[in-house]
Order: structure tokens, then C-alpha cells, then sequence
């Protein structure tokens, strides 16, 4: 079965990350992505914006209820959850925060594990605390496919590197080789 969603989650340098990897995409890039960055609980989200100007694909922040599309990139927005509903469908929650966020990404990427199964790859990348390894095992036991940033390309190693300990099956990627690193999941 072929994957149709990448999960991505990134806390301190996730903006830079993001910078490198998403924008290097092609127009026709055949996935939905969702990403979760630790942002503060304001109204607005300047990541949104600043990725729509540089990325090929759409850039949106997600929304209650909307389908998800491929070739679309959905950013959880500020003080919400983002979550995968198992109808293909985003679900936003304002439950309490989960590693001392919300968004966070354990929970987007546990609901898109369940929604998506084995159809479905995980990111982790820099940041600074423990948020995502559990999602990412749960990306793991799913049957799905599983990433770490290399802990030495990443601005703060300790997220990858609590990540790569719940989850030592996943393939470890040089923030520089990530973009390829998709396309080639679709290539095959």
C-alpha cells in the first residue's frame, strides 16, 4: 500500500528545519503533510505565511473538520491540537497540553498512526524535549515509515535523539538529504 500522509514534528530550530526541507518540494509532490511546531498560544501564525511564500505546494493553517488533500502542507495552528480523524478528515482540539504543549506532537502523530496505518511516514526533527517519541513509536508500531533528523544536523540534538531511542528501526536523515528522502518514498 502506497503512503499518502508524512507526520512532522519540531520544536527549537524547527523554523530553520522547515526552511530547508519543505520549499526544496516539488509543486506535484503527491502527499498531505502535517506539521506540528511548538509555537506560543498566540492568534496568529507568522510560520504559515512565511512557508506559503517559499513552498511549490499550498501552505495552510489546518481547519476543523476540512478534508485533507494531498499536496497539501496543514500547520497545527497556536493553542490547538492537530489531529487525523479516521474519515481522512483534521480534527482540532483544545484539550490540556500534552509535554507542555499544544499543539503537540505526540498527538497528531498517534491520531494520523491510527487514521493511517501502515500508509503513513513520520518525522521528527530538532527541539529541545521529549514531544514525538511516543507518536513516533506509535508511527512504528502502526506499520508505518519512520525519520529522525541526525541528531548532529540538528539545532537542538535532543529531540531526535530521545525520538531514535523509542524508536531504533527509524531511518536517521541529514536535514540537507530530506527532500529526496520524500520524493523517494513515492518513487518506488
Amino acid at each position: 500500500m502506497s503512503l499518502q500522509a508524512i507526520v512532522i514534528g519540531a520544536s527549537a530550530g524547527g523554523v530553520h528545519a522547515l526552511l530547508q526541507v519543505l520549499p526544496a518540494l516539488p509543486a506535484d509532490f503527491p502527499a498531505a503533510i502535517l506539521v506540528v511546531v511548538h509555537v506560543p498560544p498566540r492568534r496568529d501564525n507568522a510560520l504559515v505565511a512565511l512557508l506559503a511564500e517559499k513552498c511549490r505546494l499550498t501552505v495552510k493553517e489546518a481547519e476543523d473538520k476540512e478534508p485533507i488533500m494531498p499536496g497539501t502542507i496543514y500547520m497545527g495552528p497556536p493553542d490547538y491540537h492537530l489531529l487525523v480523524e479516521s474519515d481522512g478528515t483534521i480534527a482540532l482540539s483544545s484539550d490540556e497540553v500534552v509535554n507542555h504543549s499544544r499543539p503537540a506532537i505526540d498527538v497528531l502523530f498517534e491520531s494520523a498512526a491510527d487514521a493511517y496505518a501502515e500508509r503513513l511516514a513520520g518525522v521528527i526533527m530538532t527541539g529541545a524535549n521529549h514531544d514525538g517519541a511516543k507518536g513516533l513509536r506509535a508511527v512504528c508500531d502502526a506499520g508505518g515509515r519512520a525519520f529522525v533528523q541526525a541528531p548532529a544536523t540538528a539545532e537542538v540534538a535532543y529531540m531526535p535523539e530521545v525520538a531514535l531511542a523509542a524508536c531504533p528501526t527509524a531511518r536517521t536523515v541529514d536535514l540537507e538529504d530530506m527532500p529526496s528522502v520524500f520524493e523517494e518514498m513515492w518513487e518506488k
